[in-house]
């Protein structure tokens, strides 16, 4: 519960003045900022969940605030955590794009496109949410009021078959798509001539953004994705290996914490992408007497 409450107020804080940023202090924006607006707001949208998830977590996994905001938490976490997934595979393509093909036209680096491309995703995380909405409820399991659990035993099931659902599209390939614009990316920047200060600003800047992105994934996204997936696989076929499973629940609940802490490490990337992100931001500091 401490953990999650961290988590909580710095991703309020961080993301709550990056929006700010963007609505406010950056009246232009391009198709790169767009991406990255995007993924602030959806980094945003997780975090009235985590107030609930810490409660469930200090109850003993007891929760008391009935179905319907169960189900609420499970759509803001759900649309957080794939959200996340997909504007940063997004800003992967974009930045493949700007600094690979910069002298080509595309439709990434135009903003039209890019406000549809972000539309869609977000049509694609509402129907997702409606869907867990739909049949993921509460269960009473002893004293206990399950929510989002693997004790729910009738939705053992459904549990895994959406895993798989969720791991390869929602995952796996905005992972495969990330790490393949990134490295060719990498190849590209290995080959760079750095000899003026423009092209070694680009060199430098890109490297950060991969390393970021990069430690994003490992660290925020991959935990979640395994320990879910062994979890449903054991529950499914192995369900009398108690003392396993609950080590596994553990290791589940702990990975959504990690998963929970991108939303403060997306705002690094921010810098990371947008000279005039990090401009704004020093001078909004210098604003409130922070230098």
């Amino acid at each position: 519960p401490v953990s999650v409450i961290l988590v909580f107020l710095g991703g309020i804080l961080l993301n709550s003045f990056s929006l700010w940023i963007f609505c406010f202090r950056m009246p232009q924006w391009s198709s790169g900022t767009i991406l990255q607006f995007h993924l602030a707001l959806s980094d945003a949208i997780g975090t009235p969940a985590a107030p609930f998830l810490a409660a469930y977590f200090s109850l003993g996994s007891t929760w008391p605030f009935g179905q319907f905001l169960c189900q609420l938490m499970v759509i803001f976490l759900s649309t957080h955590l794939y959200g996340s997934i997909f504007f940063l595979m997004l800003i992967s393509v974009h930045r493949y794009v700007a600094v690979v093909h910069f002298s080509k036209s595309s439709p990434i680096r135009r903003r039209g496109f890019v406000k549809k491309l972000c539309l869609g995703v977000w049509l694609a995380l509402l129907a997702l949410g409606l869907t867990f909405f739909g049949f993921l409820k509460t269960s009473q399991v002893g004293n206990h009021t399950l929510c989002l659990s693997i004790h729910q035993g009738e939705l053992t099931g459904a549990y895994f078959a959406v895993n798989f659902v969720l791991l390869v599209p929602g995952f796996l390939v905005p992972f495969g798509v990330s790490a393949t614009c990134y490295g060719l990316l990498l190849c590209s920047l290995s080959k760079m001539n750095t000899i003026n200060q423009k092209a070694w600003a680009v060199k430098a800047k890109s490297l950060r953004m991969i390393a970021g992105s990069v430690a994003i994934f490992a660290v925020c996204f991959v935990p979640l994705q395994v320990a879910r997936t062994v979890g449903v696989v054991l529950k499914n076929f192995f369900p009398d290996r108690c003392s396993l499973l609950q080590w596994t629940e553990v290791a589940y609940y702990a990975s959504w914490v990690l998963a929970g802490a991108n939303c403060c490490l997306d705002p690094v990337l921010y810098c990371f992408g947008s000279r005039k992100f990090t401009q704004t931001f020093r001078s909004s500091l210098r604003r409130v007497g922070v230098r």
